[in-house]
């Protein structure tokens, strides 16, 4: 499976951790002993999964949570004492931060991995489509600015201007983005 980051303070917390994930077919996790190390690992890597084993040495770890929730597309898991797993919850679940109470059940824990698994693969999917959006907007926009250097210095209608792109387009067997781009680069320099 994809690459998953483990956030504990001790040695013990990581290697159950990385025992519980090797259960769920995560063989290479990567470890960050703190906060701030995990902080600079999201930034470096994507990951599909993020487990945080609270509390980490230079900060709880919902804050962690909250920020990897808001910066990357990964499933996130909230590693916490039973006694605070719905205080916490109630502060991280409008972020889509998953808690697991801890002493952990192998069961709960597989199906908590699997559901934010699940949640990665959907947010993944939401950022392409986003980003493919973006790319048409962008490409709309520099049309736009292409038919109105064309209306501006040629003197053509909108529609006129719109006809033009589309043949040079197809004449030229290629992307409307591109005439555009030529055109801006004639009349605006």
């Amino acid at each position: 499976m994809g690459n998953v980051l483990i956030a504990a303070g001790s040695q013990k917390g990581r290697e159950l951790l990385c025992g519980l994930l090797r259960d769920c077919a995560f063989d290479r996790p990567t470890f960050a002993a703190n906060g701030g190390e995990a902080r600079r690992m999201l930034l470096e890597n994507e990951y599909e999964l993020v487990v945080i084993n609270t509390p980490l040495p230079d900060e709880f770890g919902h804050e962690l949570a909250m920020s990897a929730s808001q910066t990357t597309a990964a499933g996130i898991l909230l590693v916490v004492k039973m006694e605070m797993a719905d205080e916490v919850a109630e502060k991280v679940e409008d972020f889509g931060v998953l808690v697991v109470p801890r002493p952990l059940s192998r069961q709960l824990f597989y199906r908590s991995v699997k559901l934010a698994a699940v949640s990665h693969k959907r947010m993944a999917g939401l950022q392409n489509e986003n980003q493919l959006l973006q790319r048409k907007i962008e490409e709309i926009r520099l049309v736009d600015r292409a038919k109105c250097a064309l209306i501006q210095y040629l003197n053509f209608t909108e529609n006129e201007a719109h006809k033009y792109i589309e043949k040079q387009a197809m004449d030229q067997r290629c992307a409307r983005r591109d005439i555009a781009v030529s055109i801006l680069k004639t009349y605006e320099g």
